[in-house]
């Protein structure tokens, strides 16, 4: 485990060593990144630095009711809140040829974006995220997958209130309870504009066990790869951005020109 981990990073240091060299004088991308349920724009805080070191443009999105506006109700929020978090921000700030990423829950939420403006979008990378069927929700997205079966919600005040969060906080940036609404309701992915965007699957992978085991069975894999995906693994848990965010900008710039395959049959 500790050889696979130590031996991917490497190649992926060499790979930010030659990319920050000719990204120098190449032509400069525009990001935004969509973080996870309960997290933050602050969750994409050093990747973005490092893009923004090669001097790209980035806009880290913090979905309503999460991160530094969690002081918003978490009441009404659904899936078409946060999608529309992103496309106004895309809107209103006028870009274009947009690199769009999401993680972990972030996938449903981009999956909408693309579909409401692909004529926006360069790019888009789903980091250890969703990949929704049209017509799916998170619950049915991760029904086989990764997250297991839907569990039994614990919800206070319109949030659903994860095990993994902290009790009586004292420290900030730190995650919170995540918008009931935005797991329930199904995301639209059938505009053909939509379908036909370059997109980069990025597993997070511990070990190569764990890349093998998840590339047979994991359900979101499997979409991505039956529809022609390019898919790219990177070391790490399923917040690798906290851990090697340096690695994982270059990662991210190694990748942003793939093209998809013919989607399977």
């Amino acid at each position: 485990m500790k050889l696979f981990r130590l031996l991917t990073l490497l190649l992926v240091a060499c790979g930010a060593t030659t990319l920050a060299r000719a990204n120098h004088h190449e032509e400069k991308l525009t990001f935004v990144l969509v973080h996870g349920a309960t997290a933050g724009g602050y969750e994409w805080k050093e990747t973005g630095k490092y893009l923004r070191d090669e001097g790209h443009t980035v806009y880290r999105v913090t979905l309503t009711a999460l991160g530094e506006r969690s002081h918003l109700s978490a009441e009404g929020v659904n899936l078409t809140t946060h999608i529309n978090d992103v496309v106004n921000t895309i809107l209103f700030e006028d870009l274009h040829d947009v690199v769009l990423t999401g993680h972990s829950y972030g996938g449903m939420v981009i999956t909408g974006v693309m579909d409401r403006i692909p004529e926006r979008i360069k790019h888009v990378f789903y980091f250890d995220a969703a990949v929704p069927e049209d017509g799916q929700s998170i619950y049915d997205s991760f029904g086989g997958g990764r997250g297991g079966n839907r569990p039994e919600p614990q919800v206070e005040n319109g949030r659903l209130v994860m095990d993994w969060l902290p009790k009586n906080p004292t420290s900030w940036p730190h995650n919170v309870g995540h918008p009931i609404g935005t797991f329930t309701e199904p995301v639209s992915y059938k505009n053909p504009a939509a379908l036909a965007l370059n997109v980069t699957y990025v597993p997070f992978v511990r070990d190569a066990a764990d890349e093998t085991e998840r590339a047979a069975n994991n359900a979101a894999w499997q979409r991505a790869k039956a529809r022609g995906w390019t898919i790219r693994p990177y070391p790490g848990s399923h917040t690798a951005m906290l851990e090697t965010p340096k690695e994982l900008a270059a990662h991210i710039l190694a990748n942003v020109n793939n093209t998809n395959a013919p989607a399977a049959d």
